[in-house]
């Protein structure tokens, strides 16, 4: 039996070139998926970090909030009306009362916009409508109001605006409802604020309502804030840990 032919130079030069190609491609290959999982590593840690820095800024956002609440304690009183809209997803609350002549009242609220006090942005002011409908009449008598918080324990209110309704469609642009309110007398004026004070819009009813409405913005930001800390957390769960 014959030995067999070892390979030719050629033949053996082509394999180790070849192979060492292969060997090369494949040690590539592998240094390539290393850095790329060292980069998708990195990448994690980073936002990982990112989001515990998160984390702690909202977490110390809602514990300055929850121990700084100046609304804590009610102050005023409501008198004889009674909450008929108070949504937790709604900025404004809605209040009614309905005397025993007939007549009836409805007032909303809504949070003005914020003032600067000592550098701090403090809303100070809400607007309130005051609507009165007369027992058995559909026309109603609509006060647009500015409560306002003077300081040192005073709130008081000052009318903006009177209107006349014939009845509550009478809403068009189109539709006189009374001359500009400071163009009034200014007897006149205070005749009707004295008007909406017989009907229990009294300072005590508005300090009553501005810290309601201070009150339900407080509570809508700090279950917005534990709305995104459970988000943040839920992402990476190991920041809780």
């Amino acid at each position: 039996m014959s030995e067999p032919t070892p390979p030719s130079f050629t033949k053996v030069f082509f394999l180790v070139t070849i192979g060492g190609r292969l060997l090369a491609g494949i040690a590539i290959r592998v240094q390539q998926s290393a850095m790329s999982k060292v980069a998708t590593l990195l990448q994690k840690g980073k936002k990982a970090l990112q989001d515990l820095e998160l984390l702690k800024v909202l977490q110390s956002e809602i514990r300055y909030e929850l121990n700084n609440n100046p609304y804590k304690n009610e102050t005023g009183s409501l008198g004889d009306f009674v909450i008929d809209w108070n949504s937790p997803h709604s900025k404004d609350i809605i209040m009614r009362k309905k005397c025993e002549s007939g007549e009836e009242i409805a007032i909303s609220a809504l949070l003005g916009e914020g003032t600067s006090v000592e550098d701090n942005l403090y809303p100070k002011e809400a607007n309130l409508k005051v609507c009165i409908k007369k027992n058995g009449l559909s026309s109603i008598l609509q006060f647009d109001c500015k409560v306002l918080d003077e300081g040192q324990n005073k709130v008081d209110f000052h009318i903006q605006n009177a209107y006349y309704l014939k009845s509550p469609s009478d809403l068009g642009s189109s539709v006189y409802r009374g001359p500009v309110f400071s163009h009034l007398d200014p007897a006149l004026q205070q005749e009707l604020k004295q008007y909406l004070i017989s009907r229990g819009i009294s300072n005590s009813l508005t300090t009553s309502l501005l810290h309601h409405i201070h009150s339900k913005e407080q509570d809508q930001y700090i279950k917005w804030l534990q709305k995104l800390e459970a988000m943040v957390a839920l992402s990476q769960p190991n920041l809780l840990k």
